[in-house]
This record gives structure tokens, C-alpha cells and sequence, in this order.
């Protein structure tokens, strides 16, 4: 699947939930806090949407991004192999983002697996959906990630697990780019 596709499905899903919502684009931004024209070029498929973006909107809209991403595309398989897992890049960020097991109606967990470039910096102002269980497990490099105001410095084979219920930030200190899995369990 091109990148255009999943950017253009994206835009349209985007569009849809508002619309669903019977929310326009500055009651959107209110509840969001981003701009009505980002909104708007987002949703016209004219900007690719950051990671802290579609966070954002996870959040007034009530879902995980991985939920939100599956909703772009077709009903996932019980097997998915590697080349048809969906990839999304944060180029603004340095944040690639592949679903591993993407999210279906009726299953709490799933499995991301997250690289940050050397010296990338996410930071999450709010939990797409509060109290979301993680648990992230490092395969290479240094990961930071700050969950409550305290910061965790994980290395090689490190695992933290964690409720999301405030801002969180993912940070890549290292000269090689980190790699973990995430796993969500939603409740």
C-alpha cells in the first residue's frame, strides 16, 4: 500500500468523525487544541498528520491511534504478515510507527512496533483514551520515556508497563535509533 493511500484515507476518516460528531472545525479545535487550518489541511489530505496531532484528535474522538489508523484500513486478518503490516512515518518527528497486529472489534490488545531516529522527541500533551494499558519493551537502543513527570531510561531488553492517565514524551538520547515494541491493552 503507497503512503498517498493510506494519507488520503486517512484525511477522508478524519473528516468523517467530525462530521459523525457534528463538529465543525473550531469546535474541533477547541477540543483539540489545534488550529482550525491545520485541521482543515488535514483533512484535505494537504499536510500528513504528526504523531501529537493525531494523538490529539484520538482523544476528543475516543480512540487509540491504532485504532484510528486500522479504520484506514480493510478489516485486519488473523495473520498479517510483515509486508502487509501498515507502516506510518512522523517525518517531523523521526517516529516510524508499523502495526504489528492491528486492532479488531472485539480484541483488547495489540502489538506496535515503534522506532525513533537518534535524538527524536514525541511528546504526548494528553492519553488518547485514559487509562490505556502499555507495556514497552526495548529491541535496540536507548529509549527515554517519561510517563507521571518521571522519567525512564530503558535499555536492550527493558520493559515498562504503565497506565496512561497524562502527558507522556518518547525520546531517542542514543547515537543509534531505538526500536521496542508496544503492546496496548485496552479496557
Amino acid at each position: 500500500m503507497k503512503r498517498d493511500d493510506v494519507d488520503e484515507r486517512l484525511a477522508a476518516r478524519l473528516a468523517e468523525l467530525r462530521a459523525e460528531r457534528g463538529l465543525s472545525l473550531g469546535d474541533l479545535a477547541d477540543r483539540s487544541g489545534v488550529s482550525r487550518s491545520t485541521l482543515s489541511r488535514a483533512e484535505r489530505a494537504e499536510i500528513s498528520p504528526t504523531a501529537s496531532l493525531l494523538n490529539r484528535l484520538c482523544a476528543v474522538y475516543g480512540r487509540t491511534m491504532s485504532q484510528l489508523l486500522s479504520e484506514v484500513e480493510a478489516e485486519p486478518a488473523q495473520l498479517v504478515r510483515a509486508a502487509g503490516q501498515s507502516v506510518w512515518t512522523d517525518g517531523a518527528s523521526g517516529f516510524v510507527r508499523r502495526s504489528v497486529s492491528p486492532p479488531h472489534a472485539g480484541l483488547r490488545g495489540e502489538l506496535v512496533e515503534g522506532r525513533l531516529e537518534p535524538g527524536a522527541d514525541v511528546a504526548y500533551d494528553r492519553p488518547p483514551v485514559p487509562g490505556l494499558e502499555q507495556h514497552i519493551w526495548v529491541l535496540d537502543g536507548t529509549l527515554e520515556i517519561t510517563v507521571r513527570g518521571e522519567t525512564h531510561t530503558l535499555d536492550v531488553g527493558d520493559c515498562l508497563r504503565f497506565r496512561l492517565w497524562g502527558a507522556t514524551r518518547f525520546r531517542c538520547p542514543g547515537e543509534r535509533a531505538a526500536r521496542y515494541v508496544l503492546v496496548v491493552v485496552a479496557r
